[in-house]
């Protein structure tokens, strides 16, 4: 067992931990990085399948993630606009495709009129939020106690506008059934993106990718670091902790520290041992916040033939197995490539068949937005997040019911020298590279603050 020594030690080698980490060595702190992948990146994943590149996790830039936008720049890394010329599809509950243009989907006059009243009644509530503290709105108790489904019910007659509605939050989000989360919890998610108007918009919240994949972020960070700050295949076993710091320990390094950040998702805090054991509302918040649920499908043909088609690439329907799919053909390829994504109970429902089923009935899905054609593509690949020991669900943790007025707040807060953070507990770009870069600096200028003068 090596044993070293280092102002701070980071749990996590994705955008949180390897940007505090930056930050620190910055200010002349010694820091070493323990990530328990053999890779970089954490949820951020740009890999080769087949010879084709896809981006099994984060991807999208919106003009809203300054923080992103801004550490692109730094980094020196280039992106391209996504693809969204033509028309779009949706598919109503009679299982119809049907085209359109514009943000509002043809669904009928009433149905269309009564989605875009939601939309301002849910725009109002958004901003009357603290995106910082939204257990602190008048209401607060109020909203964490009723789901998301529930309180669309109670304000519309009309189904189809609510599954839409319910969608965009639900599945195409946090992962997870509407009625499983509070409207509180809802309300957050499009905070954290400027208003309910921009979650809703594709356009705007799927807006860019990086050149190369978005995965390029941490990569060139750590690279910048070196392997002398970043260790990987070292996960954290121990964490031996007093007011006067901590040690920590994988299965071939200890390291003493003055600081600890915990730089992961909130469901692996309790991969780690720790002495003594965190404070008990710590270990029940952990027991009320978990991560979602999806299978992000990718399909490559030789051709973008919906291109041709006349269509954007953008369709959606809360009564497909898909609900999602969009044109994510890579910078520079003649190839084309549709992204698109299971959520929920749909992912449990497609995960009890074998793989060429599973298989089966997602391009069937995918060839009702798209045609025939989509049931053939030369390179298909499901990311199971799931799956991931690192990782286990998608795309960050939400609370249940009443959770986040009980916690939300304990959860910012530290523990003796030990810090946690990832895109999880963002506020502004939340469960977003975007929040995972400013929690990484908020996390890190935590430190610098304690430890100046």
């Amino acid at each position: 067992m090596n044993t070293i020594d280092r102002d701070v030690v980071i749990v996590g080698a994705g955008a949180t931990g390897l940007t505090a980490a930056r930050a620190l060595v910055r200010e002349g702190h010694s820091v070493i990085v323990l990530e328990a992948r053999d890779r970089i990146g954490g949820r951020l994943w740009t890999d080769s399948i087949d010879g084709q590149m896809f981006e099994i996790g984060g991807q999208w830039v919106s003009p809203d993630q300054t923080a992103l936008i801004d550490t692109l720049a730094e980094l020196g890394l280039e992106t391209y606009s996504r693809y969204r010329e033509g028309e779009s599809v949706y598919v109503s509950k009679d299982g119809v495709a049907r085209r359109f243009t514009g943000d509002i989907f043809p669904a009928g006059a009433a149905t269309e009129a009564e989605i875009t009243r939601l939309i301002s009644v849910l725009d109002a509530l958004v901003a009357e939020l603290d995106l910082e503290a939204p257990w602190e709105h008048p209401r607060a108790t109020e909203f964490d106690r009723i789901s998301y489904r529930a309180w669309l019910e109670s304000q519309s007659a009309d189904a189809e506008a609510i599954d839409n509605i319910a969608l965009f939050v639900a599945e195409a989000m946090l992962t997870k059934p509407a009625h499983s989360f509070s409207l509180l919890q809802a309300l957050l998610m499009a905070a954290s993106a400027g208003s309910f108007s921009n979650l809703v918009d594709s356009d705007f919240i799927l807006d860019k990718r990086v050149v190369g994949g978005l995965q390029q972020v941490p990569l060139v960070m750590a690279e910048a670091l070196g392997d002398d700050v970043v260790r990987l295949s070292q996960p954290v076993r121990r964490l031996e902790w007093s007011a006067a710091g901590a040690t920590v320990a994988s299965d071939e390094l200890t390291v003493t520290a003055k600081h600890v950040i915990v730089a992961v998702p909130p469901n692996l805090y309790d991969r780690i041992d720790y002495v003594p054991a965190l404070p008990r509302l710590r270990q029940q918040m952990q027991q009320h916040s978990s991560l979602g649920l999806v299978i992000k499908v990718h399909a490559t043909y030789a051709t973008p033939f919906w291109r041709a088609a006349g269509l954007s690439g953008t369709a959606f329907s809360p009564y497909q197995l898909v609900h999602e799919a969009y044109d994510n053909t890579n910078h520079g390829e003649e190839r084309g490539t549709l992204v698109g994504f299971v959520s929920g109970e749909r992912a449990d429902e497609l995960f009890a068949l074998d793989p060429a089923d599973r298989k089966q009935r997602i391009l069937e899905s995918l060839a009702t937005y798209y045609g025939n054609e989509a049931l053939t593509p030369a390179v298909y690949y499901e990311s199971d997040w799931a799956s991931e020991e690192w990782t286990r669900g998608a795309y960050a943790a939400s609370f249940d019911l009443g959770g986040l007025t009980r916690y939300g707040a304990l959860q910012l807060e530290p523990v003796g020298p030990i810090q946690f953070g990832s895109s999880d507990l963002a506020a502004a770009g939340y469960q977003h590279v975007d929040g995972a870069i400013r929690v990484g600096q908020r996390l890190a200028s935590t430190i610098i603050e304690a430890t100046k003068g």
